[in-house]
């Protein structure tokens, strides 16, 4: 019995490529690929069926896509402009809003009776994870298109990310500043996960953890924690 047979009985088979269609815009090659991608560690523990493997390659690859496609479009501006904007394209938020906007968490394997999952970030993660299986059964340059058209161009309006508030700490701190509250960003927790360093940034106002953030480097994960802050204190 393939491991097909096993995930998913066939009466279900053709159901789920069709949902896996609508989502990607074509049909896969390899569907074992795309049954890994879309495992959460919860329902499958092993490296070799769960989506962490693919998340890790994705993350990679998503990232290459995405620096050539700032290189070429913004050809005067800065490596400072051109990594924050990298960074709101691609941080976890932002990534898991896309997922579920595409439907992905309607086809997403995960333990659905663990309540703190849903309003996680694994459908994002989920997302680089099909990011990476689509470079395993298409290449490089397919994949970089398929990002291109259908989470550039739907999903990411470069415009509106550039009048985004460059760097929401300076929000957050400017407003407690004006309220009299002491704000720091304090790291929480630093450890190993999947062969990189992962930080875990936490929003401290006076002294009381607001909200936390992960991320591969402190930058992005103090990023991702004030945003959290600043939408959890309504000053959005």
């Amino acid at each position: 019995m393939s491991i097909l047979d096993k995930i998913f009985p066939k009466k279900q088979d053709e159901n789920f490529k069709k949902q896996l269609k609508n989502v990607l815009g074509f049909a896969p090659g390899r569907l074992d690929i795309y049954i890994a991608a879309l495992s959460h560690r919860s329902v499958k523990e092993t490296a070799e069926e769960n989506n962490e493997r693919l998340e890790y390659l994705g993350d990679a690859v998503l990232s290459s896509i995405v620096a050539d496609f700032l290189y070429k479009r913004y050809p005067k501006k800065g490596e400072g402009f051109l990594t924050e904007m990298r960074s709101k394209m691609v941080n976890r938020q932002q990534l898991n809003d896309i997922a579920l906007k595409m439907g992905l968490k309607k086809i997403t394997r995960f333990n659905k009776i663990d309540g703190s999952l849903k309003n996680s970030h694994i459908f994002g993660n989920t997302l680089e994870a099909v990011v990476g299986a689509i470079y395993v059964d298409r290449g490089y340059k397919r994949t970089q298109t398929w990002v291109q058209k259908q989470l550039i161009i739907p999903h990411l309006f470069m415009d509106d990310l550039e009048m985004q508030d460059i760097n929401i700490k300076n929000k957050l701190i400017g407003w407690a500043s004006k309220n009299n509250k002491v704000v720091t960003f304090d790291i929480v927790e630093e450890k190993m996960e999947k062969g990189r360093r992962l930080f875990v940034i936490g929003v401290m106002l006076d002294g009381e953890v607001v909200a936390a953030g992960r991320g591969f480097n402190k930058k992005d994960a103090s990023q991702i924690a004030a945003q959290l802050a600043v939408e959890k204190l309504g000053l959005t």
